[in-house]
């Protein structure tokens, strides 16, 4: 005899008969469930916006603040308070991602965002202690990054919780509430600015209320909000490709009735694929952000300020294209399926890597006044001429004690690679940020369709690790290729690194297809 769902939080008009015994696990679903199902998917898109913003509120003011709180710290441990956001994310998005496949998703959210309040209101008081104040803001970063582990439960959740023809528009919108994230996070820490930078100070508590501290003290008040919000609306509920509302969100009982009614495995080889590719993805945008600054101010002769400002105005406006993608990706792949925008997205990226060689005859301006005690950086006999030519120039002109602009002669590259017209780089940012944005949603949507019914936590996480690896080693790889051999090797190597991942979409391309199309439970042309 058929039952009734048992979920407690839902009412008895809510509640529907199931279908025939041989789909006994399934009840249609009524409007009452469909509301409170997507009313749940709201609260996972705010939950991954506050997560973003976690990571963006205070990138701007860090290094400042680390030179105030701790005068020992140099520019390379200012690289692993950076890098230290992905590697707790790296670390926690499996773990959570198994969390959220065996208990209620309630309590890895909650659990993960209480960590992340917790590190804001750490990174507040990084001030207090006497020594070591670094590794006291090292840890509060790692465990900001830790809390956002939990964008796997988040992705697993919207997942499980929608039909094929809803996933592709539940996953842009996520991804466009993570994008939002990135982009206000800054514009939060810039209206924090206002307070200055000795604040106000409340003793009783040793509390320092100031530009530094107050973006995180408002970063943890959002995400207690986040808490109740999850306590009060957000209930568990999960859908099969078609649409329909299983019968059960017993975790147990669920995990296992999915594994008998699941016939078939999960195509292992379209997963790796799907890793890899999204590896590839994040590694060539942390690379894209990694860049701008040190290229502009090597190509352009731009002063640290004027860098900061015109690429910051540069990626807001690249962050806002990438939102508009979002919103068009969603309709545009009804018409031509989500292979062949990733594919089409990939090829994009490929253009604007492409695009940064350098090709024009035009050298950048070179930063004489790094030339000390008459060291000249080696060079080929070519290069020498137009060396010797300019320095009676540079001898004869006056000491200056503004900043030295240019490409420093510390990179021997700068004496022979061409000139990045600025019109070179705008258009790259251009096609960077429509291919990015367009690949980041179809890896996810077609990620958790390969998957099929059973719960994603675990493969999410594992998803979402390669990107926090990605983000690790793309800063590290491109700024010993830029400072050591230029932009001509590091733009070329990343133009290979695009090539490949282009081949192995094509080499699984038939592969990437939804679960219940696989299987012949739905038509391709319905996904």
């Amino acid at each position: 005899m058929a039952t009734a769902v048992s979920d407690p939080e839902v009412s008895a008009e809510e509640q529907e008969p199931l279908l025939n015994p041989r789909e006994r696990r399934y009840a249609v679903e009524t409007q009452m469930h469909y509301m409170s199902r997507w009313r749940s998917i709201r609260i996972m898109y705010l939950t991954m916006f506050l997560s973003s913003v976690g990571f963006s509120i205070v990138i701007m003011s860090v290094w400042p603040y680390l030179q105030k709180i701790d005068p020992t710290a140099d520019a390379s441990f200012l690289g692993w308070i950076i890098a230290s956001y992905s590697i707790g994310q790296m670390v926690a998005s499996p773990l959570f991602g198994v969390w959220s496949n065996y208990r209620p998703r309630r309590e890895p959210l909650v659990v993960s965002s209480a960590i992340s309040v917790a590190a804001n209101c750490l990174y507040a008081y990084v001030h207090v202690p006497h020594s070591y104040n670094k590794y006291y803001m090292l840890t509060a970063r790692a465990l900001v990054g830790f809390g956002a582990g939990n964008v796997a439960a988040v992705r697993s959740y919207i997942a499980g919780a929608t039909s094929l023809t809803e996933r592709t528009s539940a996953m842009a919108n996520t991804s466009a509430c993570q994008a939002i994230g990135f982009i206000l996070g800054p514009v939060f820490q810039t209206c924090f600015t206002l307070i200055g930078e000795e604040g106000i100070t409340w003793k009783l508590i040793h509390l320092q209320l100031n530009m530094y501290t107050a973006p995180v003290l408002f970063g943890a008040f959002l995400g207690v909000v986040n808490i109740i919000l999850i306590f009060a609306i957000f209930r568990e509920h999960r859908v099969d490709d078609m649409g329909r509302q299983y019968g059960s969100v017993n975790f147990a009982e669920e995990s296992a009735g999915l594994d008998q009614d699941t016939e078939g495995n999960v195509d292992h080889v379209a997963v790796v694929a799907i890793n890899f590719l999204f590896f590839v993805i994040l590694f060539v945008f942390a690379v894209f952000e990694t860049i701008a600054t040190p290229l502009t101010m090597d190509m352009y002769s731009w002063t640290r300020e004027e860098a900061v400002l015109y690429n910051g105005i540069i990626l807001c406006v690249v962050g806002i294209e990438s939102v508009v993608v979002f919103m068009v990706v969603k309709a545009l792949s009804k018409k031509t399926g989500e292979r062949a925008i990733l594919l089409g997205g990939l090829l994009i990226i490929l253009a604007g890597f492409f695009v940064l060689l350098p090709w024009g005859e035009k050298l950048p301006n070179i930063q004489w006044q790094e030339i000390k005690n008459n060291s000249i950086p080696q060079t080929t006999s070519t290069e020498m001429p137009t060396l010797a030519l300019s320095l009676p120039a540079m001898k004869l002109a006056p000491q200056s004690t503004a900043q030295p602009v240019g490409c420093p002669v510390t990179q021997p590259w700068c004496f022979s690679t061409p000139k990045i017209y600025l019109a070179q780089y705008i258009s790259s940012d251009v096609l960077i940020g429509l291919g990015y944005p367009v690949c980041n949603v179809m890896s996810y949507t077609l990620y958790s369709k390969i998957l099929g019914p059973k719960p994603q936590g675990v493969y999410m996480g594992w998803l979402t690790a390669s990107g926090s690896g990605a983000r690790i080693l793309g800063p590290v790889f491109v700024s010993q290729i830029y400072t050591h051999l230029g932009p001509r090797w590091a733009f070329s190597l990343i133009c290979g690194v695009v090539t490949v991942s282009l081949f192995i979409l094509e080499m699984v391309y038939k592969r990437l297809i939804a679960f219940s199309v696989r299987y012949g439970r739905v038509q391709e042309e319905n996904c």
